[in-house]
């Protein structure tokens, strides 16, 4: 594998340069919004495999950045002096792990039948099922008889399918969530900037880091502690990843409603878990003795669920994970990648209102994990030299906002002409040939086939 900050063979030339540019430019953005040197960006290096991921949206330059910041931020923390290699190919594949995972053998369920795009009478509605409270919730919210007999019998996505189609898409959508389940009405990227929370989401950076006061950082001997209270796959993947660079990953689970297993083994990697249930007064006492000398708090949860448990500890570094924000009209709801893709409008953009369509990857939730763990590092950096507990904040939306608005994308409609002739009103590609001096376009249009006289003109 060559990896090059430039074009190395005759022939890779353009796509290298093209690449590189747009690559720098989204970790310089995101390296930024981290608060790192921009000095250091000049370490990673990119290279491997061009294509990958395709989509009309710049997932990829999403993907290749966010990893470029965490591992930036791992040798920052580290004190090493890079390079930093990104490749193409190792992030392709990262950004759909949870799809490569074999278990003996066994591919995984990645969504259960529940969980995916329904017909409503005057739009779309995607539904987020994995989970068995979430799928008895949708199917309470819905009428569909017994949730429990539905799911049962197997005559679920029948029923679902036809309560949907009878109902307007934002009526699913609040019904739904009212019950405690997930279900999102499809969006145009018009609609969502509208939205009060589309609203909130645009007017606010793509992360959050806040220092909160003057406590000396928890110093002492042995490898970094991590406490994850995080969930799916966005908050697993940082944890995993900080796993990976030395830390002593601790993962809490409530013993009632465990992850996946399929999730738990695709982000389980380098970690050790733990059940505690935190209404038990002894459970409770033993999250608190692991607070008090752990590092790092990871919380995935919808906000505001975890605030009866009073887990702030001075000199800690707590990172906050959520779909929506922790703010506006939805700052309290839960959600998931999928589901955040329809809301925002991505899901149009990648296919239409008509027929959506899905990202290659579930790249917010990855990238945003990628993100995290590197705003965790980062937090560590600042806080073993200047000490401060340290909180940053991250969201879905806001990453998915940075996605749509932040980096330059194939947009063909910059590269067409219209123009009048014989032949009516039409529309074509611009010439890809362009120099300083040359035609900006054709001096006239194609006319009827054969009606010109055989003979040269000037």
């Amino acid at each position: 594998m060559v990896f090059h900050t430039r074009a190395l063979l005759r022939g890779t030339e353009c796509h290298s340069a093209v690449m590189d540019n747009t690559s720098r430019s989204g970790t310089e953005l995101l390296w930024s919004a981290l608060g790192g040197d921009p000095a250091l960006v000049d370490r990673v290096e990119y290279g491997g495999t061009s294509g990958l991921l395709p989509a009309r949206l710049p997932v990829m330059d999403l993907a290749r950045a966010t990893v470029a910041v965490c591992s930036l931020a791992a040798v920052e923390h580290a004190g090493l002096p890079g390079p930093v290699r990104v490749d193409d190919g190792a992030v392709a594949t990262a950004f759909v792990s949870e799809r490569h995972l074999r278990v003996d053998g066994r591919a995984p369920v990645n969504f259960a039948p529940l969980s995916r795009f329904w017909r409503a009478a005057d739009g779309w509605v995607r539904t987020h099922a994995n989970y068995p409270h979430h799928r008895v919730a949708l199917l309470a919210a819905l009428g569909v008889g017994d949730p429990v007999e539905a799911v049962a019998t197997g005559g679920a996505v029948a029923a679902v399918a036809a309560a949907i189609g009878e109902r307007k898409a934002v009526e699913v959508e609040s019904a739904v969530y009212a019950a405690g389940g997930l279900a999102v009405a499809l969006r145009t990227p018009s609609e969502w900037a509208e939205h009060p929370q589309g609203r909130e989401v645009a007017a606010r950076p793509l992360l959050s880091r806040e220092r909160l006061d003057d406590a000396p950082p928890r110093r002492r001997s042995g490898p970094l502690r991590v406490l994850d209270l995080t969930r799916v796959i966005a908050g697993p993947v940082a944890t995993r990843t900080l796993a990976l660079l030395g830390a002593d990953v601790l993962r809490i689970d409530p013993p009632g409603n465990p992850e996946l297993p399929d999730q738990h083994a695709d982000a389980g990697v380098g970690k050790r878990t733990a059940a505690l249930d935190l209404e038990r007064p002894s459970d409770r006492r033993t999250l608190d003795e692991l607070l008090d000398t752990a590092d790092v708090l990871v919380t995935g949860y919808r906000p505001g669920a975890l605030d009866r448990f009073d887990l702030d500890r001075p000199g800690l570094v707590t990172a906050r994970l959520s779909a929506w924000g922790d703010y506006g009209p939805w700052g309290e709801r839960r959600g998931f990648d999928s589901l955040v893709q329809v809301a925002t409008g991505i899901a149009v953009t990648e296919g239409s209102a008509e027929e959506p369509a899905a990202l290659p990857a579930q790249a917010l939730d990855h990238g945003t994990g990628y993100l995290l763990a590197a705003a965790v590092l980062r937090s560590l950096t600042e806080q073993r030299a200047e000490g401060g507990s340290r909180l940053v904040r991250l969201a879905l939306a806001q990453t998915g906002h940075w996605l749509t608005t932040a980096l330059p994308r194939y947009e063909p409609e910059r590269y067409l002409a219209e123009s009048e002739g014989p032949l009516g009103r039409l529309r074509h590609a611009l010439s890809p040939v362009s120099y300083e001096g040359g035609p900006t376009g054709w001096s006239r249009p194609p006319g009827v086939a054969g009606a010109d006289a055989p003979e040269w003109r000037g």
